[in-house]
């Protein structure tokens, strides 16, 4: 059930100055914001341990003019870094939005560094499709399960509450809008009523409710849920019982790159270096350099909704820092030839196919012709033995439609004013990739993850100690 009751003579058995719903990487950063604010936080979890989204992806954060950068050798900038996905996105998101998330995500990446400890530096061996410089940040393992547990270790350490198991099932709120509280369930049945001053929504998006696939993002309904299973809706479904305004909510971050049986996450890196796919019959089929994201329809719109990314050692080299890159290698989910006809022999593929696929590839790197897709290969490195393959599908990942917010993570009206004390981060906020998986700029659903949730948590702080100064920022 998500049900918004009237507040009118519901009590409390606890009360929070700031409660937060869902303990991803937004729900744990916006704990560590506002505990640091001064205020008294109560996260709510439904599952047993806090993972989310983010601990099923490589946990890459990308961020502008940061000191990893800079001791990386690598010139950046929030203005370069609004600019690509404004591109990306063809102008579609909220401008005001996308400019305070490039311009506060370097200084809130610092914090998590300086603060509580987060390792983070620089991908530099690649770069990322849309992005105009190498901006990806992320911890040892390039994981988001070692982001997720590194992220809960620091709010643990601030002696921060994490109710885990908690279902929450219904907001309480004024005729006003304003929320008192909420309700959930836990093991053992009842109901637990907890109070708050202010509440932010990190519960993340609804790739996980079929029904509001099926009806805002019809072509990925049947498409592989490589989401967290939490992902139902709840911030969408509550949102629009409060009369918040949804909108982009076709977006959504596909991949085209998850090894199939295995169910492991390819990185791109197996494309951006030079790498490239062919379906069952052995042929490229599109511009795989555009984005891993769009490329998800791409590859289940093949036959039987697979595609082979093609490869070599040199980029499985690269591939090999991300944890599921070695993974799908130790699972044998990358094969490998000393040739192409042999690869094509273990991967079922025609030989003569594949062959006249490679020779075309390789001489679009020398500059010989324009590819039909589009695709500029030129500056890649020529493949050579041994070559690998891994057998990949389409992916539906999460979604970047949701509850309309301004720059201050405040949950808006159709007509633009707030919800007096609701904020949004995460997955339950609209992104910054417009309504298309196209604008769908790697790295963002991170950053919006991190970057709103420090500014929820840091601003509904302020709100419950209307003491302390209410800045503007």
């Amino acid at each position: 059930m998500n049900a918004v009751l009237p507040a009118a003579g519901v009590t409390f058995e606890a009360e929070a100055d700031v409660l937060i719903i869902g303990a991803g990487a937004a729900g744990l950063v916006a704990a560590l914001a506002a505990s640091e604010a001064g205020a008294q936080v109560v996260v709510v979890e439904r599952d047993a341990v806090p993972s989310g989204s983010t601990a099923l992806s490589a946990g890459l954060i990308p961020a502008a003019a940061t000191r990893f950068q800079r001791e990386a050798g690598i010139e950046d900038s929030a203005e370069l870094f609004a600019a690509d996905i404004m591109a990306k996105a063809e102008g579609e998101p909220d401008p005001a939005v996308v400019v305070q998330l490039t311009e506060h995500i370097g200084p809130v990446l610092e914090w998590l560094a300086d603060s509580h400890g987060l390792p983070f530096d620089v991908v530099t061996n690649f770069s990322y499709p849309g992005h105009s410089a190498r901006r990806m940040h992320g911890l040892p393992k390039r994981t988001g399960s070692e982001l997720i547990d590194r992220l809960r270790e620091a709010v643990e350490a601030r002696d921060i509450p994490i109710l885990t198991e908690f279902r929450t099932t219904t907001l309480f709120a004024e005729e006003t809008g304003r929320i008192t509280g909420i309700a959930g369930a836990r093991p053992g049945g009842g109901e637990e009523r907890i109070g708050c001053k202010a509440l932010v929504l990190a519960c993340n998006g609804y790739g996980g409710n079929r029904d509001l696939v099926a009806k805002h993002i019809p072509q990925m309904t049947n498409a592989l849920w490589f989401g967290h299973s939490g992902n139902e809706g709840d911030a969408v479904l509550w949102g629009e019982a409060l009369g918040a305004e949804l909108v982009h909510m076709s977006g959504h971050q596909g991949h085209g790159s998850v090894a199939q049986p295995h169910g492991i996450l390819i990185s791109w890196a197996t494309i951006m270096e030079g790498g490239f796919q062919v379906n069952s019959r052995g042929e490229r089929f599109s511009d795989e350099s555009h984005g891993y994201s769009e490329q998800a329809a791409t590859v289940l719109a093949q036959p039987e909704g697979k595609a082979w990314t093609i490869f070599d050692d040199r980029i499985a080299t690269i591939a090999r820092q991300f944890e599921d890159f070695r993974n799908a290698e130790a699972q044998g989910a990358i094969l490998q030839s000393q040739d192409i006809s042999g690869l094509a022999e273990a991967l079922g593929l025609p030989p003569a196919a594949l062959a006249a696929t490679s020779v075309e590839v390789e001489a679009l790197k020398r500059g010989e012709g324009s590819d039909r897709f589009g695709r500029d290969f030129r500056g890649a490195a020529p493949l050579a033995p041994p070559f690998s393959a891994v057998r990949v599908t389409g992916a539906l990942f999460h979604t970047q439609g949701g509850l309309r917010i301004d720059p201050r993570a405040r949950v808006l009206r159709p007509d633009g004013s707030a919800l007096s004390n609701l904020f949004a981060c995460g997955g339950a906020a609209a992104g910054v990739s417009g309504q298309h998986a196209s604008g769908y700029l790697s790295g963002n659903g991170l950053l919006t993850a991190i970057g709103l949730g420090e500014i929820a948590g840091r601003k509904a702080a302020r709100l419950a100690s209307p003491d302390q100064p209410q800045d503007q920022a």
